[in-house]
C-alpha cells in the first residue's frame, strides 16, 4: 500500500490573488472556500481526490522566513516552452534567480508572492 499527494497547501498573504494566478497557470477552478479564508482550487470536473493534486491557498500573516524546501514544477500542455513562458509572465510571474548558470533547460519563476516554481522544457499531455 502507498500514499499519494492529494493536495498541496500554500500559506500566503492574499489567497484570492494566488488562487486566481494558479488557476490560470494550471487551468484549475475554485473548488471551495473555508471559514478561515482558505481557497481550494483543482482540476475542473475532477476536484479533490483526482489524479492531480489540488492546491489550498491558506491565509497567513507570517512572513516567509527563507527559501521554501518545496517548489512546484510545471510543463506546458498545448504549446512550446517559450510561448508558455510568455503566458506565465503576462499572468504575473517574474523571473527568479536561485543561482542558475544560464545553461538550464528550465526557467525559474516566482508567483505574485515570490514563491519559486520552474517551467520545464518538456511538453506533456493534459490530464
Amino acid at each position: 500500500m502507498a500514499c499519494r499527494i492529494t493536495e498541496l497547501v500554500l500559506d500566503c498573504a492574499d489567497p484570492e490573488r494566488l488562487a486566481a494566478f494558479w488557476s490560470e497557470v494550471l487551468g484549475y477552478v475554485e473548488l471551495g472556500r473555508e471559514d478561515d479564508g482558505s481557497i481550494e482550487i483543482g482540476p475542473p470536473g475532477t476536484g479533490f481526490g483526482g489524479p492531480q493534486p489540488t492546491l489550498v491557498l491558506s491565509p497567513s500573516d507570517d512572513p516567509r522566513p527563507a527559501k521554501f524546501r518545496l517548489h512546484i514544477d510545471v510543463n506546458a500542455t498545448d504549446h512550446d516552452q517559450p510561448t508558455e513562458l510568455a503566458r506565465l509572465l503576462a499572468l504575473g510571474a517574474t523571473p527568479a534567480d536561485v543561482g542558475q548558470t544560464g545553461t538550464e533547460t528550465w526557467h525559474v519563476l516566482a508567483d505574485p508572492e515570490g514563491n519559486e516554481f520552474c517551467l520545464l522544457r518538456t511538453r506533456v499531455t493534459p490530464a
